[in-house]
C-alpha cells in the first residue's frame, strides 16, 4: 500500500511539473505601453496623454526625463537642426572593469555615441548653438569625449559669432574615467571664460538631476540660469551633506525652487514655455556676438 501511495504521489508531482511548463501564459489586458507611472505622485497615465503634455505629469506637474533627440525636437524649428561631432565617442582609457559594456549597451539603448549632443540650430528662426546632455546615457556622467564635446560647441559659437545654449542634466564625472573626467570641470570653464570674453551670450537649462561636477562647473556659468520646476540641483547628495554637518536640512534643499529663493537661478520655467522664453532672450540679446 505504501508504494502504491508513493507511486500516486510521483504521478501527482509530475503531472503538476508538466502543467507548469505548458500552462498558456495569461495576456494582459492593459499592454505596458499604453500607460507609464509618474515618478512623483505614482499616477498611472495615458502614454499619449503624456506625449501630448511635454512628459510633464498633468495630476502633479513632474516634469519626466526627456531624452536629448526629444528636448531638441521641442526646441529648435523643424528641419533647422544639423548636428556636429556626431561620432565623438568614449573609450576605456583607463581599462576600467566592465566599462566597455556599459559603453556598448549605453549606445544600444540610446542610439548615441554620447551622453551630450552638439549643433546648431534655429529658435523661431534665430541661429543657436546646443549643447544638450542625456541622462539616459550613463547618467549624463561627464566623460572626456562629453568635456570636449561640449568645449567644441563653445569654440564653434565663438567662431560662427552665435549665442550657445547648455541644457543640463547629469549624475556628475565618470568615474570609470578617472583624472581624465574631473579635468573636464577646469577645461570647459575655461572655454566658457575664452567665450565670454568675446562678448558672447551664454544660457545654461538646468533639468532634473543636475548634480555632482556638472553643477560645480559649466552648469552655474551662465549669463542667464534657468530651471524646469523641482529639478534636483546640487554637487554632493542631501545624505552625505547631512552626515557631513551633522544636522538636518532645509525643507525643499537642493531643489530649483530652493536655489531660486537663495539666488542661484535666474528663473524656473515650464517645458511648455521654454521655446518662448529662449527666443524672447535671444531677441533681445541681439542673437550674435
Amino acid at each position: 500500500m505504501d508504494q502504491l501511495f508513493k507511486k500516486r504521489n510521483q504521478e501527482l508531482k509530475e503531472f503538476s511539473a508538466w502543467l507548469k511548463r505548458h500552462k498558456p501564459k495569461e495576456k494582459k489586458e492593459v499592454p505596458d505601453n499604453i500607460f507609464k507611472q509618474c515618478d512623483a505622485c505614482h499616477e498611472s497615465l495615458p502614454y499619449f496623454s503624456l506625449v501630448e503634455n511635454d512628459y510633464v505629469c498633468p495630476k502633479c506637474g513632474h516634469h519626466m526625463k526627456i531624452s536629448a533627440r526629444q528636448r531638441i525636437r521641442d526646441l529648435v524649428d523643424d528641419g533647422s537642426w544639423r548636428e556636429y561631432f556626431e561620432k565623438d565617442t568614449s573609450s576605456n582609457i583607463e581599462n576600467f572593469p566592465g566599462y566597455d559594456q556599459k559603453l556598448h549597451k549605453a549606445k544600444m539603448t540610446t542610439g548615441m555615441n554620447e551622453a551630450v549632443i552638439v549643433g546648431i540650430g534655429q529658435i523661431d528662426s534665430q541661429k543657436v548653438v546646443l549643447c544638450i546632455m542625456d541622462s539616459h546615457f550613463m547618467m549624463g556622467s561627464m566623460g572626456k569625449v562629453v568635456g570636449e564635446k561640449i568645449c567644441k560647441g563653445v569654440e564653434l559659437a565663438a567662431r560662427k559669432k552665435l549665442p550657445l545654449i547648455i541644457s543640463c542634466t547629469s549624475g556628475g564625472a565618470r568615474m570609470q574615467e578617472g583624472i581624465d573626467s574631473l579635468m573636464q570641470m577646469a577645461k570647459v570653464s575655461s572655454a566658457l571664460k575664452r567665450f565670454s570674453n568675446l562678448g558672447g551670450f551664454y544660457i545654461t537649462l538646468l533639468t532634473h538631476p543636475t548634480t555632482g561636477g556638472v553643477s560645480a562647473s559649466f552648469a552655474m556659468l551662465g549669463d542667464i540660469i534657468i530651471s524646469e520646476p523641482n529639478a534636483l540641483i546640487g554637487f554632493a547628495g542631501k545624505r552625505v551633506i547631512q552626515d557631513t554637518l551633522k544636522q538636518e536640512l532645509p525643507e525643499g534643499f537642493q531643489t530649483a525652487e530652493f536655489l531660486l529663493e537663495k539666488g542661484f537661478l535666474d528663473m524656473i520655467v515650464e517645458r511648455k514655455d521654454l521655446k518662448k522664453v529662449f527666443s524672447d532672450l535671444l531677441r533681445m540679446h541681439g542673437g550674435k556676438l
